[in-house]
């Protein structure tokens, strides 16, 4: 079996946010095992983070949403230029963009690339000049890849079902996994108030206008409380509409954070996980919410409703249906506390059953060995 110790592996995403957020256990697994890693991402609050795990740090700057083709080509470049200075044994890549342009970096400077396809997102979801140009990138890149990695399954065959991969090229993880000893088994407190809480970004694909428009039917209970957490950019494409944000921000049915980096703390308070997404990878909310014993509610799409076992660690409903959403929630509220318990216990025993993050490394690993014993 190949030895990964002094292996030198470059991890490329968008942000360091999402290195830092979804990635932390697989670089430290890989320090572990004595390899190099070097990281290639903008710059944001999250790089100081970083570094300090005793990584080197490359800045690399990137228009994570935009299209302007002359920073994509700089993009590009930055990318094999550090491939050609840091010849790195292998590259796992993250996000769109980082994975197209990872894997066309690739073929000039032959670099095996490990791509990971967290979530289809809007590109396949809107059918528009932008998701057919991603379609058609993904096509000719991926020709580069060394192998793939899908979230579930659903995405896995939606894709290739428009972009060829080679099935020996390509694998399904349990999400980016959840670090079971960081999130704790925390039994909710089932206070007089019952608390839901939705974490995600405030666009329009991941229901955050059903979630607002549910928690407004119950504007009247003071039983029932509804927290959203998320960053709103107005600049984003499918950002909901700035004056409907305010109305929420400024009603008494809704408590809105912005952002918290007290995740851990915030799941403790509240008695729900909620995500009305339309679709996803594997949500990393929901992970959380179930390592820590929450009740889960969420869409019935590809994604989601691999975290949540109908009636056994929370309940599924139709996406963008708010009546469907709304009467789930009524079905919680029904419960009597011993089933409300079984719920919670129910989700930490799936998410260690399923969603372990030493089950991602352990996949990321073998790849890796096999891509060093071929190379």
């Amino acid at each position: 079996m190949a030895k990964l110790d002094g292996v030198k592996i470059a991890f490329i995403a968008n942000t360091s946010w999402n290195i830092y957020n979804f990635r932390k256990g697989l670089v430290h697994h890989f320090l572990t095992k004595g390899c190099d890693i070097i990281v290639l991402t903008p710059r944001d609050e999250y790089t100081h983070s970083i570094i300090s795990w005793g990584v080197k740090w490359i800045e690399t700057p990137l228009d994570g949403t935009g299209i302007n083709p002359f920073k994509d080509f700089k993009y590009l470049t930055n990318l094999k230029k550090t491939f050609k200075e840091e010849k790195p044994d292998v590259a796992f890549s993250y996000t769109i963009k980082c994975n197209i342009y990872a894997c066309f970096a690739s073929k000039r400077t032959q670099i095996p690339i490990i791509c990971n396809v967290s979530g289809l997102g809007t590109v396949f979801m809107v059918e528009d000049l932008v998701g057919k140009l991603a379609i058609n990138l993904y096509r000719i890149a991926f020709k580069n890849a060394r192998f793939v990695f899908f979230q579930n399954r659903d995405d896995k065959d939606l894709f290739l079902s428009k972009v060829c991969i080679p099935e020996g090229k390509i694998g399904l993880l349990p999400g980016s996994g959840i670090n079971l000893n960081e999130y704790k088994y925390s039994a909710p407190e089932f206070k007089k108030t019952t608390k839901f809480l939705m974490i995600s970004r405030l666009i329009i694909e991941k229901g955050v206008r059903e979630f607002a428009e549910v928690a407004s039917n119950f504007a009247n209970d003071d039983e029932v409380s509804f927290t959203l957490v998320g960053h709103f950019d107005e600049s984003h494409s499918r950002s909901i509409d700035k004056a409907e944000f305010h109305r929420w921000v400024q009603s008494d049915w809704i408590h809105y954070l912005p952002h918290s980096d007290k995740i851990k703390e915030l799941i403790k308070e509240h008695e729900v996980v909620v995500l009305p997404s339309y679709r996803e990878g594997t949500p990393r909310t929901l992970l959380e919410g179930a390592a820590m014993g929450r009740a889960l509610l969420t869409s019935d799409v590809p994604g989601c409703k691999e975290v949540v076992e109908e009636g056994v660690n929370g309940f599924l409903f139709e996406a963008k249906n708010i009546e469907h959403l709304t009467n789930k929630v009524k079905c919680y509220l029904s419960l009597s506390l011993e089933e409300r318990k079984k719920l919670s216990e129910n989700s930490r025993r799936l998410a260690e059953m399923k969603f372990d993050e030493n089950l991602v490394a352990k996949a990321y690993e073998e790849t890796v060995r096999q891509i060093n014993v071929s190379s």
